[in-house]
């Protein structure tokens, strides 16, 4: 079976972890490393460029015309709306989804004037809201390169990433996690989107141990919320589940306004949930925010 992924650290890492899950059930597979659009285009914040797919696009052509057999996504980046010929075949028990501030302190201990660096729009709209006194810097690379420059004082002093990523990789002591009600993190965030060809059934078969229903459910709810939006996965849409409650959040680029809503998810009928918590924040106002 092959394995399609970015090249980064962090996606080796991912597709290396499925890669010894699939061993374990006898399933022998390899990696074929992708350069996607994302990879390539480091210069701007990914808000700035157009379409949608950045890291997942070229993946999924791969894996259409037959290169690949199986796409390893990190979901946050994966869009909603597969393209035809495609589906989810496995979402792996998610790592914890929070967020951490890679600088030695707490968010809100963070004196006025601290340069806070991340390039996500989500990230940057909910700080601006939190804590309109730091100064937020454009900060794009791999998640090493990240902590480096944090750590080097390189034009800043604090990085806002998942802590999914910084554990992954064993650096997960140079963060703290952050309260989800103060950035709350990106629908499907820390969790594995595993992509087939909708009629692989080998390779859904295959594929069957590494699923994880009830993370299947929470992201489901997530990803259901962002979809009814109509949002990419760059757009300023939070994401939260805590036990059987999905809230979600819109915010303003500037930080201006912040809404946040929430309802009850049916674990039968995940999706519900993320449509009607988008129905709150649209009558709050949303769709204009995310218009702007």
């Amino acid at each position: 079976m092959k394995l399609g992924t970015r090249g980064s650290q962090l996606a080796r890492w991912q597709a290396e972890w499925v890669r010894a899950r699939l061993a374990e059930n006898g399933v022998a597979a390899e990696l074929v490393v992708i350069k996607t659009r994302g990879d390539a285009d480091v210069d701007r914040p990914l808000h700035e460029l157009e379409g949608k797919g950045f890291f997942t696009k070229e993946i999924e052509d791969a894996l259409l015309d037959g290169r690949i057999d199986v796409a390893v996504h990190s979901l946050k980046d994966l869009p909603t709306s597969l393209p035809p010929g495609l589906a989810l075949g496995a979402v792996p028990v998610r790592h914890d989804p929070r967020e951490a501030l890679v600088s030695g302190r707490s968010l809100l201990d963070l004196a006025p004037g601290t340069r806070v660096g991340t390039s996500s729009l989500r990230r940057v709209a909910q700080l601006r809201f939190l804590r309109p006194d730091v100064e937020v810097v454009p900060l794009r690379g791999n998640v090493p390169t990240r902590v480096r420059k944090v750590e080097d004082r390189d034009g800043l002093d604090a990085a806002l990433l998942a802590i999914a990523g910084l554990e992954r990789l064993g650096l997960g002591g140079k963060g703290s996690l952050v309260d989800p009600f103060d950035i709350m993190p990106a629908p499907g965030q820390g969790a594995l989107g595993i992509e087939i060809r909708a009629d692989d059934k080998k390779t859904a078969k295959a594929l069957r141990p590494l699923h994880d229903s009830a993370s299947a459910v929470a992201v489901s709810a997530e990803r259901a919320l962002l979809a009814a939006l109509g949002g990419g996965c760059q757009a300023p849409v939070a994401a939260w589940v805590d036990g059987v409650r999905l809230y979600g959040r819109v915010t303003e680029r500037d930080g201006a306004v912040q809404l946040t809503a929430s309802a009850d998810i049916d674990p039968t009928r995940p999706e519900t949930a993320g449509e009607a918590v988008a129905r709150l924040l649209e009558g709050e106002g949303a769709a204009s925010l995310l218009a702007r």
